[in-house]
């Protein structure tokens, strides 16, 4: 966080400059990382999709059909959007815990920008997003799992992922501000992950899906990521899921910071 002098009564308050501003959302940012090293119950996170990618595809796999494709293929890309969005699930427990210590009136206590606790918080998920994912394209590679695709979508389809990361994180971090202790936050972040995952074309067909429940499982902000990612990592037409799923990040980003900043601001006031 940025380092200015103590003030003195009567002094004016430092001009924060965009340079203090950055300092401030990396200062947040590597404290909220060197504090998910030394928390086992955050690490218990990643476990989670490493036991999803060999479930489906060593246990489940087997009994679940793709037409005219391998359930390998249709399946991991999927896990590697699972791996974002349980990164994500961290950010309404860690903030609200935050809340609950009484560290976020620290902060605010302090000679810093005002957003930078936001700011920083979804840094931090962008960061470990980053290395989450990273370790799963390697398992995924490990287990069978092949990229048909030129670089360039391969890369696309990879950013395409971060985004949807970064943009649940910003609506799991409106969660744990509203839901002000660790239990409700979890219990709260939980409901929103897994009804998209499971009404979506994630882990098996669309069409294998009651019809009433196709159209929203394909066109939901997961499932039509999830096509467009496996259509860029296959080489295939994803131009139209594609830019559907980037309007679907940029939503929910936008919506979801101004929610947070709102309730930030509320809680802060209390």
């Amino acid at each position: 966080m940025t380092d200015l002098p103590a003030s003195r009564p009567g002094a004016l308050a430092p001009r924060l400059t965009p340079l203090l501003a950055l300092r401030d959302f990396s200062g947040v940012a590597k404290r909220n990382l060197l504090r998910s090293v030394r928390t086992p119950q955050m690490l218990l996170y990643a476990v989670q999709p490493i036991m999803m990618l060999l479930l489906f595809r060593y246990i489940l796999g087997g009994a679940i059909k793709v037409q005219g494709g391998d359930y390998t293929a249709f399946v991991v890309p999927s896990i590697f959007l699972l791996t974002v969005l349980v990164g994500a699930m961290t950010s309404a427990i860690a903030i609200a815990e935050d809340l609950k210590s009484g560290l976020i009136d620290r902060f605010r206590s302090l000679p810093m920008a005002r957003s930078a606790v936001l700011t920083g918080r979804s840094l931090t998920d962008l960061i470990r997003n980053v290395i989450s994912l990273a370790i799963m394209v390697a398992l995924g590679v490990a287990v069978g799992f092949r990229f048909h695709g030129d670089a360039g979508r391969i890369v696309a389809g990879l950013l395409l992922i971060l985004a949807f990361g970064y943009a649940f994180s910003w609506m799991n971090t409106a969660i744990g501000i509203a839901a002000g202790d660790t239990e409700s936050a979890q219990n709260a972040s939980t409901g929103p992950t897994f009804l998209l995952l499971f009404a979506s074309n994630a882990l098996v067909p669309t069409s294998t899906l009651p019809g009433w429940l196709q159209a929203f499982a394909r066109d939901q902000p997961l499932g039509v990521t999830a096509s467009a990612v496996r259509e860029l990592f296959e080489g295939g037409a994803a131009a139209h899921d594609a830019w559907v799923s980037l309007a679907w990040s940029a939503g929910i980003t936008v919506v979801f910071f101004l929610t947070s900043y709102a309730l930030y601001q509320r809680a802060a006031a209390r």
